[in-house]
Order: C-alpha cells, then structure tokens, then sequence
C-alpha cells in the first residue's frame, strides 16, 4: 500500500472541519495537522476540497435493484448484479456495507427464498475472492409474518459475515402499511382489483397471527444469543417502541411517527431514518419526514436505502439547509453508525482508524465524489 500525504484540504474529523494535510500508511491513518511527517510518499492535493470519512451504510435495498431491475425481471447472474451493486456503493462514497437480505419476504411463488440463496452467495462469493470496492457486510431483515422466517434465519445467521438483524412486519394496515392506499400504490404493478387486493390482506393478517410473536421472538433470542447488533423496522406508536426496547433492540429503523421516534430516543434507542427522505422531504410511504426529526434533534443516523448517492447529498443538506454542522452531519453516515453496529476499527478520521476516505467537491452545492480509498487503497 502507498504512503500517501493529503495536502490542501477540508478535513472532517469527528469534531471539526480542519485545513490541513492528512497522512496514511500501511492501510491507516497515520498524523493529521502537523503530525510526523511520513517520507517517500506520494502527495495527493485536494485543491480546497472535503475529506470525508468513508460513508458506513446499514441498511441498504439496492441490491435487490439490480437483481430485479424492472418488475417480473430476475437478471440471470446474481453475482453481476452484487458487483453493479458494488459500483454504485462505493461511486456513492460508501466503503462499509450491510447488504439488506429479507429472511421472509411474503412474495408468492418462492422468489423471495431464491433471490436470498443467490444474493447471499454471491456476497460471499465477491467478499472471499476479493472482487468488491467496498467492504460488504450483511444485515437479516427478518420479517416476523413470515412462515419460512425461523428456518431461513437459523439456515443464515451463523455466517461470520452477518453484523445485524433486525425484525420487520409488513402486514397491510400497520407501521409501514398504516394507510392502505399507500401500500396498494407501492404494489401498483400487481394489478389488484379491490377483491384481490383484500383477499391479500386478509390472507397477511392471518400469517401475522400464527407467526409474527413467535419469530419475532426468535429472532430477538438468535440476535443475543449470538451477540449481533438487533434493530426495529418500522415502529410506528410508542407501543412499538416499547415493546422494541423491552426486547433489547439497540437500533430504531425509520420510525413511522413522531411519537414513536421521541418514545424510542427516551427509551435510549438511535433513530435512524432515510437520506432519501432527508433529500425528498419527505417519506414515498407518507411517513413521518426526517428532515422534521433532523430539526429536534431526534435523527441520530441515516440509511441510503434505495438510493446510494442519497447518503451524501443528505449530509449537506443538512448542512446547507438545516444548519446542522458538517462533522455532526457526517457522524450520521460515519462515526455514529459505526459506534451502533460495534465496528471500532473505522468511522471517522483519527489517528490508527482505518484510511477509509471519501474526496468529496461541490457543483453548485452538489456533493460529488472524485476518488474514495479503502484501507488506503484507491478504488474510485
């Protein structure tokens, strides 16, 4: 791995933004700001730009994107679509993520089981031989109505490469799915009459009765058991909220109301929610906006979900608009994140943290990602 010397740039620490020269080696940040200087190593000028801590995604769908990038489309290889996936998350500045695979995700016909044994080797395929820019890890989206959630969570979970779980109900007419008509628009493509469409429903409420309490306290038993980080998708009253923090859950995913986000913060939960939420203004399921909870200081971190390149522009606009710091910004990406799902090597930019770094310049306000550097190694 090259030395290399970081000169004439804005570096984002935890704290402050810095006008210095940062220093790397062997893979890690070795001074920033008149630290001991390195020899024979190669100068990079940011000209006046940002220096970020590589990006740290929890939770992202857009795998998935690339595995069935048009409805009723399934791409022949999975593995090429992990590595077009791969692309976007690391062009985006994102050097940590946790894949999102749905243990159960209450499609007909199989799909659901077979695009989860394919997504999860070819993971495990581009992290073993190397192929991936980015360091993937894997995130267990149980969803608790789900029948084949226990078998497929006991047949997953054990892999060393599994860092989070989390327990998800996307039953029509609740969390999520409060309003019925948004969960018809998010199924557009499928057509339904109104007959069909509460044929399903009913036929969801009655898996939710025979399996939701049970696998969801399975999940909540493995993730303890096995010591992995447990977050709540979807918590929508202080009830929820409640009954997530009486499980042990650490970690509250894109909280649906108000209220729930302020009950999951008292009860000593971070609140996550989406930067495409924060880029949009709002929720595509009408849910509660973050950029509301960014302004009472309920919003601990973000997830880009299903845009990659939102993760970035939503640190600025934050900044920008909402007047939130820029370090404090970035920590809801970076530093924050990593400190939820225990990952203390990376994060932000200190000395013996990983060199794990993002240039970042502005076009018109716009963030854009020139080079980003994993463990020191260039890779875009």
């Amino acid at each position: 791995m090259k030395k290399i010397r970081f000169v004439n740039a804005k570096v984002v620490t935890r704290h402050e933004v810095l006008e210095t020269e940062l220093s790397i080696d062997a893979g890690q940040i070795v001074s920033i700001a008149g630290g001991p200087s390195l020899s024979d190593c190669e100068d990079v000028d940011l000209q006046g730009d940002y220096l970020l801590p590589g990006l740290i995604e929890m939770h992202t769908d857009n795998l998935e994107k690339n595995i069935l990038p048009r409805p009723g489309v399934l791409w022949p290889s999975i593995l090429a679509s992990a590595l077009a996936h791969d692309v976007q998350i690391a062009g985006s500045g994102i050097t940590t993520v946790y894949d999102a695979l749905a243990i159960g995700g209450l499609r007909e016909g199989g799909l659901d089981k077979r695009i989860l044994d394919e997504s999860f080797d070819a993971i495990c395929q581009g992290h073993q031989k190397k192929l991936f820019k980015a360091d993937h890890f894997l995130h267990l989206r149980c969803e608790v109505a789900d029948r084949r959630m226990e078998s497929n969570l006991h047949q997953y979970g054990q892999h060393p490469l599994v860092k989070l779980i989390s327990v998800m109900d996307h039953t029509p007419g609740q969390r999520q799915w409060t309003d019925i008509d948004k969960w018809r628009l998010y199924h557009r493509d499928k057509r339904w009459t109104d007959e069909q469409a509460e044929r399903v429903r009913q036929d969801r409420l009655e898996l939710q009765g025979k399996y939701a309490a049970r696998n969801r306290a399975e999940a909540v038993r493995f993730a303890r058991e096995k010591q992995i980080p447990l977050a709540a998708h979807d918590d929508t009253t202080t009830a929820d909220a409640e009954m997530s923090a009486a499980d042990g859950i650490t970690i509250s995913e894109f909280p649906t109301t108000l209220s729930a986000a302020r009950r999951a913060r008292q009860l000593g939960m971070a609140v996550i929610m989406g930067s495409p939420n924060v880029v949009r203004g709002n929720s595509h399921s009408g849910n509660v906006s973050a950029r509301d909870l960014a302004q009472l200081s309920l919003l601990d971190g973000l997830s880009s979900d299903y845009v990659p390149a939102s993760l970035l522009q939503a640190v600025f606009y934050l900044t920008q608009h909402l007047n939130i710091p820029l370090p404090q910004a970035v920590a809801m990406t970076s530093a924050n994140i990593a400190e939820m799902v225990g990952l203390e090597d990376r994060g932000e930019i200190a000395v013996a943290k990983k060199a794990d770094l993002v240039h970042v310049t502005l076009i018109d306000d716009l963030p854009v990602v020139k080079n980003v550097w994993r463990s020191g190694r260039l890779v875009v």
